[in-house]
């Protein structure tokens, strides 16, 4: 087995902690190991003994150390990572978005007719994949869902139906009760 490389930190230990407290999670990983290189600098300590005490793979031990060795502390902070890319429906159209799976009165059955509503609306030609995904991330909206009422359904009768229904039911009950207790 080889020995550990050994390379000189110029930052203190208390820097070093300073930075791991104030980096992005993803950079505290590095600045760790650098703070366990650091704390064996006289000694000496392999990748795989870090790897292991911060628990990530040896590899990226290994490429944090070169990039320390190679460009100091800047490099070691610099990520590539870019994130999320940028949404495709702006806030105007989120809004009018909104009123619409808000609206009792829509009519719509589903992703599909509400995708078209959209592109018609907007002119667009989003991807129902896309579209499906943001509505369910931004809104919790599940594809199943019970069937909606006519649009033109007439709440007075409902409601009256509801009202004897419900007196009717219950005088039911209360005669079944009655014959059975005799």
């Amino acid at each position: 087995m080889s020995a550990p490389k050994a390379f000189k930190i110029n930052q203190s230990e208390s820097e070093l902690k300073k930075l791991m407290k104030n980096s992005h999670p993803m950079i505290a990983k590095r600045v760790q190991a650098l703070l366990i290189f650091k704390r064996n600098e006289d000694s000496g300590i392999s990748k795989r003994l870090v790897a292991d005490e911060i628990g990530v793979n040896h590899n990226s031990v290994q490429t944090w150390r070169t990039l320390y060795i190679e460009g100091g502390i800047k490099l070691l902070m610099l990520h590539s990572k870019t994130g999320y890319k940028p949404s495709k429906i702006t806030d105007e159209q989120e809004l009018a978005l909104k009123e619409q799976l808000n609206n009792p009165l829509n009519g719509m059955a589903g992703f599909i007719e509400l995708l078209d509503w959209f592109n018609k609306r907007f002119k667009t030609d989003l991807n129902y994949k896309t579209f499906h995904g943001f509505v369910v991330r931004k809104y919790k909206a599940k594809v199943k869902v019970a069937r909606k009422s006519h649009i033109k359904k007439d709440v007075q009768p409902v409601e009256a139906f509801k009202k004897n229904f419900s007196r009717s039911a219950k005088t039911l009950s209360v005669k079944k009760l009655k014959t059975t207790k005799k």
